[in-house]
């Protein structure tokens, strides 16, 4: 038998695999799907998009990252425009990214659409590893206003970020009032993300922070002040 009667074969293994529950099978066959040109693989991913099953999208999902062809792109975009589910939402937006810039105006407009949790948190971190200030600190602002805790820290953690940025001014404009923040873990975060900017202002903040009524972010402004003088000597 030929390599050419044999690939049919292994296609619909591949198929049955990915479809399956079996975790160790599915990243087999992921692995053996990015091994192929993308005219073969992203067909089929494209028919595993189609599931009701959101754990088979993600997979779907998943392989079409390892694919950087335009086909590609586009069925991540729809998932990222119509996919509910935050599990393929933020798997998505996971893959997309490795595309570049055009990528990024999906991202933020995922981030304003949903209010989602799990993919705002995923969102943010994918933006501070690329230079797109700008959406970025339009993603800190909406979460610093978010209801849930871990996506407001996150977007504590860009604005430290945007410190070294062009937005320097806004982001500690914003900082400077968290450190008035009702809840301690906001008050925390800012001091934190004051380490990587030492000037009048961080410097007057982190030093009436160290008076602070939570020991932590007492012990965070101590620990800012001290690297500070650290990079001085």
């Amino acid at each position: 038998m030929s390599d050419n009667d044999e690939l049919p074969v292994d296609l619909e293994q591949i198929d049955r695999d990915l479809r399956g529950r079996a975790l160790d099978k599915q990243k087999i066959a992921l692995d053996k799907l990015a091994q192929l040109s993308a005219d073969i693989a992203v067909p089929m991913l494209a028919r595993l998009l189609e599931s009701s099953d959101f754990m088979q999208r993600r997979i779907a999902v998943m392989g079409l990252g390892n694919h950087r062809v335009e086909s590609s792109f586009q069925l991540l975009a729809g998932v990222i425009k119509q996919d509910r589910d935050p599990n393929v939402m933020g798997e998505a937006a996971n893959a997309i990214v490795d595309f570049g810039d055009r990528a990024i105006p999906l991202l933020v407009d995922l981030f304003k659409t949903t209010d989602n949790w799990l993919v705002r948190q995923s969102i943010i971190p994918l933006l501070i590893d690329t230079n797109s200030h700008a959406e970025l600190l339009i993603t800190a602002e909406i979460a610093i206003a978010d209801e849930t805790q871990s996506v407001k820290e996150v977007g504590i953690l860009a604005l430290g970020h945007l410190l070294n940025s062009p937005f320097q001014v806004r982001a500690l404009s914003l900082l400077l009032a968290l450190c008035h923040d009702p809840s301690w873990r906001n008050r925390w975060r800012a001091t934190i993300a004051f380490q990587s900017l030492q000037n009048s202002a961080t410097k007057a903040a982190v030093a009436e922070l160290q008076q602070d009524k939570h020991f932590r972010v007492v012990a965070a402004a101590l620990e800012v002040a001290n690297h500070w003088a650290s990079q001085s000597i």
